[in-house]
């Protein structure tokens, strides 16, 4: 009797096990479900990476670059410092952040991290820009943040690549604070400084529909949705200048970078009005390379590490 009430016990709890697995395999398929509505649909064939770009890239060091920053603000030059970083990371689709952990359905990215400091008077002004582009080159950016911090108040604002742009806004400003709403999928300014990296010869020129940085619709308090642009590419024997024109916000960025594998970033251009009303005047944001380096900085955290800022000249 005992023998045969341990069966039973035994057998349910299979029955138990098997039932969780089978409820486990049900949500693995409606997670991959939504994987292929959310990022996968009609997507152009992957780019087939060089030994060059693997060798480069995936050596377990991020990219670590430093700029000496001219930034328009208030009508005047301010004096700063700007820093990209580039690393690939495997990035979770459905939920759209980085990865714990490696897995075939996780999206290989190209994530750049742009960042600004500089001071306007008394107060200082602190921007980050996170893209992450997947390194396939075969759709738009899975998602980009922004966030920029100075004495007045700090402004975020994320982008989600899901069936449209799902975009969230948050500002102290009148106007502009806790914003919920979708855009249609066009070109994302943002993402171009990936693309330059993987395959600048697959850059989109000509008439174009592009949506502006978050930066700059932040500082300048646009609107964030897509605005005509002309792109052109100008290739020259060791450096190539990528042009974005926007006529109606009378902006241009230019993007210089090497014309060879890497596709390094020497430095930009960004014109555009700057200062209150009638005051208001065309001036240039400029950065000018300074330094790079190829590191693993998320284990460079001690005293002595700092070193490296000096190297970088920051």
């Amino acid at each position: 009797m005992k023998k045969s009430l341990l069966l039973f016990g035994i057998l349910g709890v299979l029955i138990i096990i098997a039932c969780s697995n089978i409820k486990a395999d049900e949500k693995n398929k409606n997670a991959e479900k939504v994987i292929v509505e959310n990022t996968a649909t009609a997507l152009k064939p992957a780019k087939e990476l060089s030994e060059s770009f693997k060798k480069y890239w995936y050596a377990g060091n991020a990219e670590i670059t430093s700029y000496q920053l001219e930034q328009a603000r208030y009508g005047e030059i301010r004096e700063g410092k700007a820093v990209l970083i580039y690393v690939t990371e495997d990035f979770l689709s459905k939920e759209q952040v980085k990865a714990d952990y490696q897995n075939k359905e996780n999206i290989a990215v190209l994530k750049l991290n742009a960042t600004k400091k500089f001071n306007t008077g008394i107060y200082p002004y602190s921007i980050m820009q996170s893209t992450f582009y997947p390194v396939a080159d075969n759709q738009h950016a899975i998602k980009i943040s922004s966030s920029m911090q100075e004495w007045c108040g700090h402004v975020y604002a994320q982008l989600n690549n899901r069936k449209k742009f799902d975009i969230m806004s948050h500002s102290y400003f009148q106007g502009e604070a806790d914003q919920n709403f979708s855009l249609v999928k066009d070109i994302l300014e943002n993402e171009l400084w990936a693309k330059i990296r993987i395959d600048p010869n697959n850059l989109p020129q000509g008439d174009l529909k592009i949506i502006p940085s978050l930066e700059y619709s932040r500082l300048k308090h646009k609107e964030i949705k897509a605005y005509s642009a002309k792109a052109t590419l100008q290739k020259n024997t060791t450096s190539n200048v990528y042009t974005i024109n926007y006529p109606e916000l009378d902006r241009s960025i230019s993007i210089t970078f090497t014309s060879s594998f890497p596709y390094e970033i020497e430095g930009w251009t960004e014109t555009f009005k700057s200062g209150f009303g009638a005051n208001a005047q065309e001036l240039t944001t400029k950065a000018t390379k300074l330094k790079s380096i190829k590191s693993a900085y998320w284990g460079k955290n001690s005293n002595k590490d700092e070193v490296l800022r000096q190297e970088l000249g920051l």
